[in-house]
């Protein structure tokens, strides 16, 4: 699982600029659900070979004891729970000051792994500068400058030392499935549908919460791995109506998962909450099914609206097998587990390069990329790149032309022949260099 880095620090430390540099500027996931009065910023970031996740805290007032600033202060401390390690921002152009002392000592016993990272140090003497953060006692102080990337190389390469080698889970016959959604949608009630009510289910004992726990169950023959988004608790417990919702361990659930249900409430409006989470599905690559919950006994106009919302929302997962269930009363729940199937058995299709090559040639024949200039790009034969998501990879000439209207008729067209239901699909183009180029721009 994808190692989880925390950026906390007091305000305008610049934890936004340096989050938007290790996400190399990819649109950000903002969890605003009920209770959060700042939105937090979640993406995928990554050095060299070593992807991580990484969150965006609002600023840290640990002293403050009510209003806005203390919730905040609030969910950084669940932040700082739920990551791996800790990458904790302070000015150094502005010093030590005491809000850094008092977060510092937060850290201390909070106990998670912490790094100092001393910004705005670009054109100074950074180490010198550094050294006045020794006080703080959380080990070697690390100068950077978050705006023009200096220092940023080394401070990751610490941070994430110790995951460097991702351990290889032993090889399992389960489909892992996380269910992800907002909290009360439902999500605890299909877990005991699927698990049935008699089975104990483990307890999340606090300071486990960064990991996911996994149930197995079998259903219809076939054996399945749960992996709860929310907390599984005993069997007492599963029913409380108010669920604890960790976002961060939402989405280290999603990137454990084979297949992801994202469950939605007929009851309610399809929030940006639930776009947002369904777009770090996306862009994680993991197939999907979509559940929309609490359908029974819904009145004609209610089921036209959430199906108008769903086209306005989530028409980006239009691969994706929508089923309207009810967990409470085991309806739909069968052909849910079908569309999880399938959406696996997509992500995991090896297709044959000459299938591919046919496709695409006939793609082609029946409407051609558009030129740009002077030329039109030349598409000459795919093959198959990786799976889960799978990849199908483009070489030709001048592809680097072809515009994105044109790859989404590909992956239309590829996903239709090759019936690639429920996971997401990538299309990469790779040119090769024309030779007459150079003679052209009047290079040797």
């Amino acid at each position: 699982m994808k190692p989880t880095l925390a950026l906390v620090g007091r305000p305008n430390v610049g934890k936004s600029t340096l989050f938007n540099r290790l996400t190399k500027s990819r649109d950000a996931i903002v969890a605003d659900f009920p209770g959060l009065t700042r939105d937090r910023h979640y993406g995928h970031g990554r050095m060299g070979d070593k992807p991580f996740l990484v969150v965006d805290t609002g600023g840290f007032e640990p002293l403050v004891k009510e209003g806005i600033l203390f919730e905040m202060a609030r969910q950084t401390e669940e932040a700082i729970f739920a990551a791996d390690a800790v990458l904790f921002m302070v000015d150094g152009r502005g010093g030590l000051t005491p809000q850094d002392k008092e977060i510092a000592n937060k850290l201390r016993r909070l106990g998670r792994p912490s790094f100092v990272a001393v910004n705005k140090t670009e054109g100074m003497n950074a180490s010198m500068v550094a050294a006045g953060f020794y006080e703080l006692g959380l080990g070697e102080p690390w100068p950077i400058s978050a705006a023009h990337g200096e220092g940023v190389r080394t401070l990751l390469d610490r941070a994430l030392a110790e995951f460097a080698e991702t351990e290889e889970e032993p090889p399992s016959t389960h489909l892992k499935i996380a269910i992800a959604g907002r909290p009360n949608v439902g999500k605890s009630t299909l877990i005991n549908t699927l698990l049935g009510e008699e089975r104990v289910i483990a307890f999340d004992h606090p300071g486990t919460t960064r990991d996911a726990i996994a149930v197995d169950f079998e259903r219809n023959g076939r054996e399945y791995s749960l992996i709860d988004t929310a907390g599984l608790r005993k069997k007492g417990k599963v029913f409380e109506s108010i669920e604890k919702f960790s976002v961060i361990k939402t989405l280290q659930s999603i990137e454990g998962a084979n297949v992801v249900i994202l469950m939605l409430d007929a009851r309610q409006d399809i929030s940006d909450q639930d776009a947002h989470i369904a777009d770090f599905v996306l862009e994680s690559g993991r197939a999907l099914a979509i559940a929309i919950n609490k359908w029974d006994g819904l009145e004609q106009y209610a089921k036209t609206q959430i199906r108008v919302a769903m086209e306005r929302k989530l028409k980006f997962l239009e691969f994706a097998r929508a089923h309207f269930i009810s967990a409470k009363e085991n309806t739909g729940v069968d052909k849910l587990l079908v569309s999880v199937d399938k959406a696996y058995a997509a992500a995991t299709a090896k297709l044959a390069t000459p299938k591919l090559t046919r496709v695409l040639a006939d793609a082609v024949a029946r409407q051609s990329p558009p030129r740009h200039g002077a030329f039109r790009p030349k598409m000459r034969y795919a093959h198959q790149g990786g799976m889960n998501p799978p990849i199908i990879v483009i070489h030709g000439n001048a592809l680097e032309h072809v515009p994105e209207s044109y790859r989404r008729y590909l992956e239309n067209t590829f996903r239709e022949v090759f019936k690639l239901q429920g996971t997401p699909l990538r299309i990469q183009f790779n040119s090769s260099h024309n030779p007459y180029a150079d003679k052209a721009a009047g290079r040797p």
